[in-house]
């Protein structure tokens, strides 16, 4: 079973950067990756997701712009780069996985992290 594992969020500034990363267990061949995002008392939000095949990247209108979202299927790595972050962006960052194309419904996806959170304060 794929098993997924994200990193990298910390306290950072407002106007600050941050690059999450998600590992998985194993290469991640035709899955489909997605961010989430929580934040305290809302409902988990669909931020990025990224299809298997190179070029099938949405984001959500809040990040656009700001967040850059990449893959390296053979490593079994996807990455999360956020720019330009507001207070607005805390939150615990998923990423999950599927197989077939990318949607924004948590539901549709088989395969969680445990989360790692990015809090933006000054």
């Amino acid at each position: 079973q794929l098993q997924l594992a994200e990193s990298g969020g910390t306290l950072v500034q407002p106007g600050g950067s941050l690059r999450l990363s998600c590992r998985a267990s194993e290469t991640l061949g035709y899955y489909a990756i997605g961010w989430f995002r929580q934040a305290p008392g809302k409902e988990r939000e669909a931020v990025s997701c990224i299809k298997y095949r190179v070029g099938g990247i949405n984001y959500a209108d809040s990040v656009k712009g700001r967040f850059t979202l990449s893959r390296d299927n053979a490593k079994g790595l996807v990455w999360l780069q956020m720019n330009s972050l507001f207070p607005e962006d805390t939150a615990v960052y998923y990423c999950a996985a599927r197989s077939g194309g990318c949607t924004g419904f948590r539901s549709d996806y088989d395969y969680w992290g445990q989360g790692t959170q990015v809090t933006v304060s000054s």
